[in-house]
């Protein structure tokens, strides 16, 4: 029986999914946005990917925040078959587009600022490792902000 996660800041719940043969991590599916629970859903029923998995790679990183060597999951994992009959496999992370670009002053405290900036250098920290892990593995990256995943 899969365990229920409560509902907290980082964790929302669990995905069951629908085709439980394509994926291949590690269960329960653990959930941390409505964005990744849509993303699930995609990969779930989406008949071009072939197999897929959440947060089951660590690519370890340097923190220039913490100033030091941690480990990054990313979101996902995927496999999918091409229109020519190709495969790919990717490395997704999904993430806020403010998150992905520089903060902009605007009427912000100078704590706020100073953690979304903080916030920015951490994930493309975060960002540059999984690129080169990707480059390593044969793989490709790609971070879903809300315009890919919402068609904005």
């Amino acid at each position: 029986m899969l365990k229920r996660y409560k509902n907290t800041k980082k964790n929302i719940g669990q995905y069951i999914p629908k085709n439980p043969n394509k994926y291949v991590g590690q269960y329960p599916i653990v959930v941390r946005s409505t964005w990744e629970r849509k993303f699930c859903q995609w990969l779930d029923v989406n008949l071009t990917v072939l197999e897929w998995s959440s947060e089951n790679i660590a690519v370890p990183y340097y923190d220039p925040m913490m100033m030091k060597y941690r480990r990054y999951f990313p979101d996902f994992w995927m496999k999918i078959k091409n229109k020519d009959d190709t495969i790919d496999k990717y490395i997704v992370e999904i993430k806020p587009l403010s998150e992905c670009a520089p903060p902009k002053k605007g009427r912000k405290t100078a704590k706020t600022l100073r953690l979304q900036e903080a916030t920015y250098l951490t994930n493309q920290a975060k960002f540059r490792a999984a690129d080169g892990y990707c480059q390593k593995m044969g793989y490709k990256f790609k971070i879903m902000t809300e315009r890919e995943l919402f068609n904005k």
